[in-house]
């Protein structure tokens, strides 16, 4: 997936474009969108699509990635002086996953078309991750830095981390059991919050 430029115009167009088939995969899924019912919500010619995006599923691609960055780096808390770059990156990546887990688009795409997101987890890394990859080993490195991270190679330990925080996003829902406390999702978060602080503790 390549990640979308946001300049002038140009980006505000991606941004109407990609707002529109949000709201048809939102509505009907993937696999029931076609570039037609985008043109007409966005209020562009079909041949505008065709000559950005070959087909939907580039297309619901790209928003994937502009959703997915906006989620990862929303949840990241904001920087205190009192906080080391591991509290930062624990307390974000956790609050990462709750926001995915309850992300409209996400929950969709997992309920119906959750091939999708098959070649992200099994093939191959898109742009979103590609993306998280590089916030990660920011905040590694400043961990290192100020001595609240483990030190190791920085590309290693943020592909393991996103590893941990990958399955934790996809699966959650497969283990929780909201009748039992114990087994909530909140729960779970606790125990991604553990295994990261463990993980990445010198």
């Amino acid at each position: 997936m390549t990640p979308i430029r946001h300049n002038g115009s140009a980006g505000s167009d991606n941004d109407a474009v990609l707002d529109a088939v949000r709201d048809c995969v939102l509505a009907v899924g993937v696999r029931r969108t076609t570039l037609t019912d985008v043109a007409r919500r966005a209020g562009v010619s079909r041949m505008t699509l065709y000559r950005r995006w070959p087909d939907v599923r580039s297309l619901v691609g790209d928003l994937m990635t502009r959703e997915w960055i906006a989620v990862a780096t929303g949840a990241m808390p904001a920087r205190r002086p009192d906080m080391t770059a591991r509290q930062l990156l624990t307390q974000g990546l956790v609050d990462a996953v709750r926001d995915f887990v309850a992300h409209p688009l996400f929950r969709k795409i997992l309920d119906v078309d959750p091939e999708l997101l098959l070649p992200y987890v099994l093939d191959r890394r898109g742009a979103s991750q590609e993306a998280l990859l590089e916030l990660l080993a920011g905040v590694l490195r400043e961990g290192h830095t100020d001595g609240s991270v483990r030190r190791a190679p920085v590309e290693r330990q943020a592909r393991s981390v996103l590893l941990i925080v990958q399955s934790f996003t996809l699966s959650l829902r497969t283990m929780t059991d909201e009748d039992d406390p114990e087994l909530s999702a909140e729960a779970f978060l606790g125990e991604l919050r553990g295994i990261l602080e463990r993980t990445l503790t010198p």
